[in-house]
């Protein structure tokens, strides 16, 4: 997502207004003050709000420190139907096929709840993480089937380690062993991966083929 945001920062720079946005996070460390180098609070103001000039009211963030946890996340979820329902859902691939923090096995219908992460998430996450800290281990997600009601859906998966991931996702059963799976019920969503993401893909020469024959992308199949 850093370089998502970073090229959203330019084009602010560039003029483009953001005064008219809402935004909802995805998730949310349990345990974590907002100020936290490792919050998705801290996170998010410093890589994106603050530079493209977002303010704090435009904002949705889910609370780690939130004492009723339960109570919260119908909240979230309130908060979202008030708003009219997401438009635009900007989605990150994990490793093992996660999408937020919707570990395989989650409910494709889930919604906003704790969650508590796998040993290999867990894992791949602690190089990003502030030295000689742990990690927590418990999450506040926004839920699959929450995430499929956005009106449309960009994914990201970018390097050879989501290769895997990107596969089952777009080519394997639809399962809750690879949350992300769950997009391919969804009506409008688009997978951007670069060629070291595609390299499991069976049918990678025939997407090609695809784009070649439509020119007006993006487009939907």
């Amino acid at each position: 997502m850093l370089g998502l945001y970073r090229e959203l920062v330019r084009l602010g720079r560039e003029g483009l207004d953001f005064s008219k946005v809402t935004t909802f996070n995805l998730d949310e460390y349990v345990g974590l003050a907002h100020d936290h180098p490792g919050s998705y609070h801290h996170y998010m103001k410093t890589e994106f709000f603050d530079p493209v000039g977002i303010e704090p009211r435009q904002t949705n963030l889910l609370d780690g420190l939130a004492s009723d946890i339960p109570g919260h996340c119908a909240e979230y979820e309130k908060r979202i139907r008030d708003c009219g329902g997401i438009d635009l859902q900007v989605l990150g691939l994990g490793e093992n096929g996660h999408i937020a923090f919707n570990e395989p096995t989650s409910s494709l219908a889930s919604r906003t709840r704790l969650k508590t992460l796998a040993a290999f998430t867990l894992k791949s996450n602690q190089e990003c993480w502030p030295s000689g800290e742990a990690m927590p281990s418990q999450v506040l997600t926004m839920g699959v089937g929450t995430i499929r009601e956005a009106k449309a859906c960009v994914l990201l998966a970018f390097g050879r380690r989501k290769a895997q991931a990107v596969a089952k996702m777009v080519e394997g059963p639809l399962s809750s062993m690879i949350p992300a799976s769950a997009l391919q019920l969804h009506n409008d969503t688009t997978v951007i991966v670069d060629e070291e993401a595609s390299l499991m893909l069976t049918l990678r020469d025939y997407y090609r083929s695809v784009r070649r024959g439509r020119p007006d992308w993006p487009h939907r199949d």
